[in-house]
């Protein structure tokens, strides 16, 4: 999912001495430390740094390109396989040492380092929420590229293969492996099921996590909104609206649900952290004269705080047993209504302090670059490293996009090669430079 949206909040820079500090929209000033600042600038000033950054320039046309190929090659919700064989062999041309597609469709391409201690995932996502048969022909108006998924995240595709393009180009080694990651299932009900997946118990060791998603160049998303989401289904044997008057009806079920659930959620959002919940999509029956034989509705609910999440949570599932308990009650004749509860998304929150060097680093290279850091939070790929205390970050591809999860997202290549200079500076900074 983009950045853009929640990066937009007002972030207030102060100065004192030779520090910045940066303050978060809900949080305190964060200084950052003079030794990233220096450690970044004495990083930028090396020739094959400068000469990458150049190369990032010249790249422009074949990174276009690249982005368009990528973009008009359909990658719906579970249905990335075509698109992670065409990202696969764009990683091998690259150079990587190594590149292979999991048993989830997740691209994995291995840049192996030096010392080989630690391993730093440099990662964008490669599904959109577009369904099979979404026209993704790129259409270009003056300076501007339209196309649904142009942005989010084929963009930071396309910025991640540049990195990889511009670290070999110029025999850049670094201490660290680094992992080059297209992955699947970001968006929607996908669930994160790609991150998930390289994170099971058999998965490569990671270190560190750095993900490419959104715009800009000043983002960075630290802490990780969780979510869980529910498709609840009431179910009972249905009838003619007169003739089989006095059984259950799921649609009573589902009104008493939401009345409870709303009731106490919103008393429960008014304080502490916050929590948002949605009765988001309701569905069922078949006639105006014929009782439902179910009712069903999809809900959301998220929070950056696991408390207040497994929180709301516990006050939907009582919510739902006592609209089972009433409406069997009030039954006159037939069976019982039952329900089934389905979890169809549960994506971890947490967060990552920002005196962790790895988000310190990133808030300097923003500096470096002459804009103000942006601390946020988000829900993103970089959710489930965040949840495991894994340092992470999430940070924008460069340039300019909007109209993301519309058939009307563009993206224009506003200095797009400022998001790779970027990116290759908090990778190395991280990954150590032989």
């Amino acid at each position: 999912m983009p950045m853009k949206p929640t990066l937009a909040a007002c972030i207030i820079p102060f100065f004192i001495g030779s520090a910045c500090l940066v303050q978060a929209q809900d949080e305190k000033p964060v200084a950052i430390d003079t030794r990233y600042q220096t450690e970044i600038q004495t990083l930028a000033k090396r020739p094959a740094v400068q000469s990458a950054f150049k190369t990032f320039v010249e790249l422009e046309p074949q990174t276009r390109q690249d982005l368009i190929s990528l973009t008009e090659t359909a990658s719906p919700p579970f249905k990335e396989q075509v698109r992670a064989r065409k990202y696969a062999d764009m990683m091998k041309a690259a150079g990587a040492d190594s590149v292979w597609l999991d048993e989830v469709s997740n691209v994995l391409a291995l840049r192996r380092g030096k010392g080989r201690r630690k391993t730093v995932v440099l990662e964008a996502h490669l599904d959109t929420v577009f369904p099979e048969g979404t026209d993704v022909k790129v259409k270009q108006k003056g300076d501007t590229l339209y196309a649904p998924g142009i942005g989010d995240d084929t963009r930071g595709l396309t910025a991640v293969l540049a990195v990889l393009k511009g670290l070999e180009k110029h025999s850049i080694e670094t201490d660290a492996d680094v992992l080059f990651v297209g992955a699947v299932g970001e968006e929607g009900l996908g669930d994160l099921r790609g991150v998930k997946n390289l994170f099971k118990p058999n998965g490569p060791k990671i270190d560190s996590y750095i993900a490419v998603d959104g715009d800009g160049i000043d983002g960075i998303v630290h802490r990780g909104l969780g979510s869980h989401r529910y498709r609840i289904t009431f179910k009972g044997p249905g009838g003619h609206s007169y003739g089989a008057f006095g059984i259950v009806n799921p649609h009573g079920a589902l009104g008493k649900a939401i009345y409870y659930f709303t009731q106490e959620a919103d008393k429960f959002t008014r304080e502490g952290v916050k929590t948002t919940y949605s009765v988001s999509v309701i569905g069922g029956g078949t006639s105006v004269n014929a009782v439902p034989y179910e009712s069903w509705m999809e809900v959301d609910m998220r929070s950056e705080s696991p408390d207040k999440l497994n929180g709301i949570d516990k006050l939907l599932q009582a919510a739902v047993q006592r609209a089972l308990t009433e409406e069997n009650q009030m039954k006159r004749a037939g069976p019982d209504l039952t329900v089934d509860v389905k979890q169809v998304g549960d994506r971890p929150s947490g967060r990552i302090e920002p005196t962790v060097p790895l988000v310190q680093r990133a808030m300097a290279v923003a500096r470096f670059m002459g804009v103000t850091p942006q601390l946020s939070v988000g829900s993103t790929n970089a959710n489930t490293p965040i949840a495991k205390g894994i340092p992470t970050v999430t940070i924008g591809s460069g340039g300019t996009g909007g109209g993301a999860h519309s058939l009307n997202e563009w993206w224009l290549n506003d200095k797009g090669y400022l998001g790779m200079q970027r990116i290759l500076l908090v990778l190395l900074a991280e990954a150590g430079v032989k």
